[in-house]
């Protein structure tokens, strides 16, 4: 009987989780995570931001941080998840917390499911500190992408217009909805022309998911392709810093604002 409250707490931290995923690299997957994360703290929301493409980490390269422990530290049981965290801030003073992955370990995109699930336990419970844990995890479908996505939060599936991005997002999206049922998936259409362009391609792939796959997820943003984009990667600076009144900067806002909405 005692099991059944703590299963409650566990399921409402859980939804404080949110998946950024996709079914092919080279979508702007990370740039997007880290951007998001970046405007959800601007409109108030105390967030961290987990780096899980697990060997291919480069959350911190976004953000010129240089952090002094990273996931390897908690694998090999060096230290807990909240002591690897660590803070990028802006100059006023805001900003939000990072956990950084390991870059260039490949033996960390293959750990054992157990571990996986302990890094999954970990985020959770560190959710009970923060309004959203958003987690980036590697591009395709592989074990550490499915276990760490199986969770009660969001999971924000990040696709291109180019038809192969919609063929490989409409995959992740039937393994995701095959092996956990009832996931909270929602569209994000990256760098596009137009706003028209980025519903063409939604319409796409809804059209797929409730002709094979019998579900409808929604269209949750649409980010304009911006060469400010590629700016502020190469500086290593924020969008939403560097240049705040950018396109996609105010398609990112737009979509904090859904999340924060919902």
């Amino acid at each position: 009987m005692t099991d059944a409250p703590m299963t409650r707490d566990k399921e409402t931290l859980e939804r404080r989780l949110i998946t950024i995923a996709s079914g092919k690299g080279g979508v702007g997957k990370t740039w997007l995570s880290v951007t998001l994360s970046h405007a959800l703290s601007h409109a108030g929301k105390n967030v961290l931001l987990f780096d899980g493409d697990l060997g291919l980490a480069n959350v911190d390269i976004q953000l010129g941080l240089m952090p002094e422990r990273d996931l390897g530290t908690f694998i090999s049981g060096d230290a807990p998840l909240r002591d690897i965290v660590c803070r990028f801030e802006e100059k006023d003073g805001s900003g939000f917390d990072v956990l950084p992955g390991k870059s260039g370990s490949g033996a960390l995109g293959s750990l054992t499911k157990e571990t996986l699930v302990k890094i999954r336990t970990g985020l959770t419970a560190l959710a009970s500190k923060y309004d959203h844990v958003l987690l980036d995890l590697a591009a395709g479908v592989d074990p550490s992408v499915t276990t760490l996505s199986k969770h009660h939060g969001k999971v924000l599936v990040v696709m291109t217009a180019d038809p192969t991005s919609l063929t490989d997002a409409y995959a992740f999206i039937k393994i995701t909805a095959m092996r956990n049922p009832g996931a909270d998936i929602s569209i994000v259409v990256n760098n596009v022309g137009s706003k028209r362009e980025g519903e063409k391609a939604y319409e796409a792939i809804k059209r797929a998911c409730e002709g094979f796959l019998k579900i409808s997820p929604p269209l949750i943003g649409i980010i304009k392709n911006d060469a400010k984009v590629v700016d502020a990667i190469r500086s290593q600076v924020p969008l939403l810093s560097r240049h705040p009144q950018a396109e996609a900067a105010k398609d990112i806002k737009a979509l904090a604002a859904a999340i924060v909405g919902r």
